[in-house]
C-alpha cells in the first residue's frame, strides 16, 4: 500500500488548488486574499500537498497560460469561470499516485465556451436564436454585448445561421486574421491550417458577409454562392463556393477527383492519430461520398477501389501503400 504522500488528491481539493492559482494570477490580489490562501493551505495536509505540486511544476505552467487566462478573465462565480477552473484542475492533476501536465495541450479547447474533440460535432443555439454547428476539433467563444454579437473562432470549422436580432446589433465572426460581418445570412468559416495565423476560408450560402482582414484597409463583400480565403495580410480572389463542402453537416465527406494525399488529410480531421499514404500514390484520384461515422470503413473502401495495401501499427497510425505484386 502507498503511504500518505502517494495517495490521490481528491477532485475537490485539486479544483480548489486550481481556483487559488487563478485567483493569484488575476493581478488584483489583496492582502486579505493572500491570508485566505495561506489559511486554506494550512487547513489540511492535502491542501498543502496540492499547492506544493503546483509550485513544483514550475516552467511547465507556461503551457497552461491560455486556460489560466480564460478563467481569470471570467467573472467570479460564473459558469464560464467554473468550467475553466475544472478544465485546469484536470490538466494539473492526473489522479492516482502522481500528477501530469500535458506537454502539448489543445490550447484552443481550454476554456472555450463551446468545443468539440476530434470526430465530434455539436450544435449550439445562442441567446438570440442564432445556430452554430461546430465541426470536428473546433472551438469558439461567444461575446454578446448591448452593442454587438461576436463569435470568436479559435480553431476548426463552423456553420452559422444567423437569427434576426430585435436590438439590431451587428453579428460578427472574429479571428486573429480578421472579422466577418454577417448581413442576414448562412455561411461557413474554416481555419485551413492548425497555425493560429493560418488562412481562413469563408463560404456564403445565403445572404451576404463582409470580410475585413486585420492588417488591411480593404473590405470584401461576399454574396450567396461565393467564397474566398484570407489572412491578416492577404485576400484571395472571390470564387464559386463548392456546395459539397458542407456535406459534413450530414456526417458525410463528398469529393470529386481529389488527390489521395489531400483526401486522407481531409479524412484525418475526423479520426485521432496519423493517417497518410506513400508518396508514390498520393496523386491517385478519389471521388465519391464517404461516411464520417466510420473512418475505418472509408479506409477499407479506398483499399478495395484503388487496390492498395493498408499498413496499421495501431488504429492511430495508418499508412496506405501500393499493393505488393
Amino acid at each position: 500500500m502507498g503511504n500518505k504522500s502517494e495517495a490521490a488528491i481528491s477532485s475537490k481539493v485539486s479544483r480548489a488548488a486550481a481556483e487559488w492559482l487563478v485567483e493569484l494570477q488575476s493581478g488584483q490580489v489583496s492582502q486579505d486574499i493572500r491570508e485566505q490562501w495561506q489559511a486554506w493551505r494550512a487547513a489540511h495536509p492535502d491542501h498543502e500537498r496540492a499547492w506544493q505540486h503546483i509550485e513544483m511544476l514550475g516552467d511547465k505552467l507556461g503551457g497552461l497560460s491560455p486556460s489560466v487566462a480564460h478563467a481569470t478573465l471570467a467573472p467570479r462565480g460564473s459558469f464560464k469561470r467554473r468550467r475553466a477552473i475544472k478544465t485546469l484542475a484536470m490538466l494539473l492533476f492526473a489522479g492516482g499516485s502522481g500528477w501530469v501536465v500535458q506537454d502539448k495541450l489543445p490550447w484552443w479547447q481550454l476554456g472555450a465556451d463551446y468545443s468539440t474533440s476530434v470526430g465530434e460535432q455539436q450544435q449550439v443555439v445562442l441567446d438570440d436564436g442564432t445556430v452554430v454547428e461546430l465541426n470536428s476539433a473546433s472551438a469558439i467563444n461567444v461575446a454578446y454585448t448591448p452593442q454587438q454579437r461576436i463569435v470568436m473562432l479559435l480553431h476548426g470549422e463552423i456553420h452559422i445561421v444567423t437569427a434576426h436580432d430585435t436590438q439590431m446589433r451587428p453579428f460578427l465572426v472574429a479571428s486573429d486574421q480578421g472579422s466577418m460581418q454577417a448581413l442576414g445570412t448562412r455561411f461557413t468559416v474554416r481555419q485551413l491550417t492548425n497555425e493560429t495565423d493560418g488562412p481562413i476560408r469563408i463560404a456564403v450560402l445565403e445572404g451576404a458577409v463582409e470580410v475585413s482582414p486585420t492588417d488591411m484597409m480593404t473590405r470584401v463583400r461576399l454574396q450567396a454562392g461565393e467564397q474566398l480565403s484570407f489572412s491578416r495580410h492577404m485576400v484571395t480572389p472571390v470564387e464559386t463556393a463548392v456546395p459539397h463542402d458542407t456535406a459534413w453537416l450530414q456526417r458525410m465527406l463528398v469529393v470529386d477527383d481529389m488527390p489521395l494525399g489531400e483526401f486522407l488529410a481531409e479524412l484525418g480531421r475526423y479520426r485521432k492519430g496519423s493517417l497518410a499514404c506513400d508518396d508514390s500514390i498520393k496523386d491517385l484520384r478519389v471521388s465519391g461520398t464517404y461516411p464520417l461515422e466510420d473512418t475505418d470503413k472509408v479506409i477499407d473502401m479506398l483499399r478495395q477501389s484503388l487496390k492498395l495495401e493498408v499498413r496499421m501499427l495501431t488504429r492511430y497510425w495508418v499508412r496506405l501503400m501500393p499493393a505488393l505484386a
